[in-house]
C-alpha cells in the first residue's frame, strides 16, 4: 500500500479526502494543528513554511498531496509565508528526499479574472483574481520547473469548491463532490503518465466554466452534477456586487481578504499583525512628511 503524505490535512478538502481514501492508502496526514489519525493514518505535526519540518514529512512517502497553505484572499505576508514559501519548501523537500510525484491544489482563482461567458480550459493565460490567485500560479510554475529540472511528476489541480452540495449561484459552475475529488486526487497518485498536467477540479456540471478535457483524457469520469441542486440553491440567491456577478472569481475580485477558515497560528499570526502595524505607522509617517 502506498505512502501519501497529505499537507493541510486538517482543512475542509483534507477532511473530505481523509473520509474517501481511507483504505485505499496508508495516508500520512500534516498540518500545523494536532490532529488525531484515525485508523490507517499517522501524524507528522509541521509547519510548511519551515523547510525542516517539510524535510521530516515528506521522507519515505511515495506521493504528496499539497492542500497546505493560506486558502483565501488575504494580506500578503501571511500568503508569502505559506503559499510561496511553504509551497517551495514542500518542493524542495520533496526533491531532496526523493519523493517523485506532487499533486498540487492550485485554484480556480488563477484564472478567476476570465468572464463567466466565457468557456476556458488548462491551456489558456493565467488571469489571477488577487492575491492568493497569484499565490496559486506561482505554484503551478513551480511544479512546471521541478517537473522539467528534476524529473518530477506534478498534477495542478485548479479545484473549485469541495463540499457536499453547492452553496451558491457560482458554485454551481465550480462545485466538485468528495467522491469526485477523491477520483481526481486517485488519478494524479496512480496514473502512469503523469509528467505536468493541469486539470479543473469539478465535478460533471451542466453549468461549468471550464473544459476539462485533460482531465477526461488522464481517465477523469466525475459522477456528480451540480444541477440537482440548482433550484434549491437559486431560489434563496439574491442579487451581488455587479464585478463580483461578472468574473469566474467572484468576490475575490474586488475585495481585500476573505475569512481564514482554517487561521494561521497564533504567534505567525501575531508576528503578521505586528509587521503590518508597523508598516501602517512608516506609511502614516511618510504622509505627514509629504512622501507618497
Amino acid at each position: 500500500m502506498k505512502t501519501i503524505l497529505m499537507t493541510g490535512a486538517g482543512g475542509g478538502v483534507g477532511t473530505h479526502l481523509r473520509r474517501e481514501l481511507a483504505g485505499r492508502y496508508s495516508l500520512r496526514l500534516s498540518d500545523y494543528r494536532k490532529l488525531k489519525p484515525a485508523k490507517g493514518e499517522t501524524f507528522v505535526q509541521g509547519d510548511i513554511s519551515k523547510i525542516s519540518d517539510m524535510l521530516r514529512a515528506t521522507k519515505g512517502v511515495d506521493a504528496i498531496v499539497h492542500l497546505g497553505g493560506y486558502s483565501v484572499e488575504g494580506a500578503w505576508d501571511d500568503i508569502l509565508s505559506a503559499n510561496i514559501i511553504g509551497c517551495y519548501n514542500v518542493f524542495e523537500a520533496a526533491q531532496r528526499n526523493g519523493v517523485k510525484r506532487i499533486l498540487f491544489a492550485t485554484s480556480n482563482h488563477a484564472v478567476g479574472f476570465y468572464r463567466r461567458d466565457h468557456v476556458i480550459d488548462h491551456r489558456v493565460y493565467i488571469k489571477p483574481d488577487g492575491r492568493y490567485g497569484v499565490s496559486k500560479v506561482f505554484g503551478e510554475a513551480l511544479g512546471s520547473l521541478y517537473a522539467d529540472k528534476y524529473g518530477m511528476e506534478v498534477f495542478c489541480m485548479r479545484i473549485g469548491n469541495v463540499n457536499d452540495a453547492p452553496i451558491d449561484k457560482r458554485r454551481l459552475s465550480i462545485w466538485i463532490s468528495p467522491r469526485d475529488m477523491a477520483q481526481l486526487v486517485t488519478i494524479g497518485i496512480e496514473h502512469p503518465e503523469i509528467r505536468f498536467e493541469i486539470v479543473y477540479g469539478v465535478s460533471n456540471n451542466r453549468r461549468s466554466w471550464y473544459d476539462n478535457s485533460n482531465a477526461t483524457r488522464l481517465g477523469y469520469r466525475p459522477q456528480d452534477d451540480s444541477e440537482a441542486f440548482a433550484a434549491e440553491v437559486l431560489a434563496r440567491e439574491k442579487p451581488g456586487d455587479p464585478r463580483a456577478e461578472t468574473y469566474q472569481g467572484g468576490t475575490f475580485v474586488h475585495v481585500e481578504a476573505v475569512e481564514n477558515p482554517a487561521p494561521l497560528p497564533q504567534r505567525r499570526a501575531r508576528k503578521a499583525a505586528a509587521k503590518r502595524t508597523a508598516k501602517s505607522k512608516v506609511t502614516g509617517l511618510n504622509k505627514a512628511r509629504g512622501r507618497r
